[in-house]
């Protein structure tokens, strides 16, 4: 388990500094729009699919899409052209499940995922999502499962949990922020390739820190606490030590009986504090740019 601990990080938005360059802001200018889902009956919809199909295509105001409590077997997918959705937990103490069952041998491995994501600005809050598909064996084939896949640009994530196996987000492409998230999983549980800044996120993972899938793999844990889950050795090249060269794991501030550097592969490494400041700054997402915080119903 690695619980991030970003403490001496703060999130600085104040709103009217940024009214002129912050397409979020601009987008709720004039008020937001909400729609109700509640599985009783008592929303304007009882499912989160045919919410999101009630958004205008091209929208260029905030959506907020506010789900009551309750487990939702469906797999939603929101389209490239319906930016600034933002999918709302009502109850931060009892959020509502997505869950779907799908598998790469029935979809293709990106395309499993319960939740799918391609539009820019999206934001999720208090909401839990699944992949409810049996864990993959040695002999399966095709039983990788996606929870949630975000290929959309400048997303955030705010009391979020995601729940799978073997592939459970994939953080597929864009600038995005995980602020107070689960994320649980065996194997590649966190894959894409993203520019993401995970925040106070507690991962539950078995048992090594990453494995490179490409040649330019890059990942960073800082001000990290590391049970003893964690493999001394902490990383792999996945069988091809070519990409040892090219290849960036680095490691900055950990604490707890898995950050013991000692036995660590020789291609880790070992930040600086110059090293490290680039990757723990908010700058690193370009928040200033579009990042708002949690929203409120």
């Amino acid at each position: 388990m690695h619980k991030h601990q970003f403490q001496k990080m703060k999130l600085k938005l104040i709103l009217g500094s940024q009214q002129l360059s912050n397409p979020s802001v601009e987008a709720e200018s004039g008020g937001v729009e909400t729609i109700e889902v509640k599985k009783d009956g008592s929303g304007k919809f009882t499912t989160i699919s045919d919410a999101v199909k009630h958004v205008k295509v091209g929208n260029t105001k905030r959506v907020v899409i506010a789900i009551g409590p309750g487990e939702y077997k469906e797999k939603v997918t929101i389209e490239r052209l319906s930016p600034y959705i933002t999918l709302l937990g009502t109850d931060p103490k009892n959020r509502p499940t997505i869950t779907f069952a799908g598998t790469a041998a029935q979809y293709g491995t990106v395309d499993s995922a319960t939740l799918i994501v391609e539009s820019d600005y999206f934001v999720a809050a208090n909401i839990i999502v699944s992949n409810s598909a049996p864990r993959p064996t040695p002999q399966s084939k095709g039983a990788q499962a996606v929870a949630m896949r975000i290929s959309g640009d400048r997303a955030a994530f705010y009391n979020c949990k995601f729940v799978g196996f073997q592939d459970t987000v994939c953080d597929d492409k864009g600038k995005h922020f995980f602020k107070d998230c689960y994320i649980e999983g065996t194997v590649d549980f966190i894959f894409g390739e993203a520019r993401s800044l995970y925040l106070n996120t507690e991962l539950h993972v078995h048992p090594v820190l990453g494995r490179a899938w490409f040649e330019a793999a890059r990942v960073i844990y800082s001000y990290c606490t590391m049970s003893d889950v964690v493999k001394p050795e902490g990383w792999s090249d996945n069988a091809k030590p070519e990409f040892q060269k090219t290849i960036f794991f680095g490691e900055y501030k950990n604490t707890g009986p898995g950050a013991d550097a000692t036995k660590r592969v020789p291609y880790t490494k070992q930040l600086t504090d110059a090293e490290a400041k680039e990757f723990i700054s908010m700058e690193y997402i370009e928040a200033d740019k579009w990042l708002l915080p949690p929203p409120k119903l």
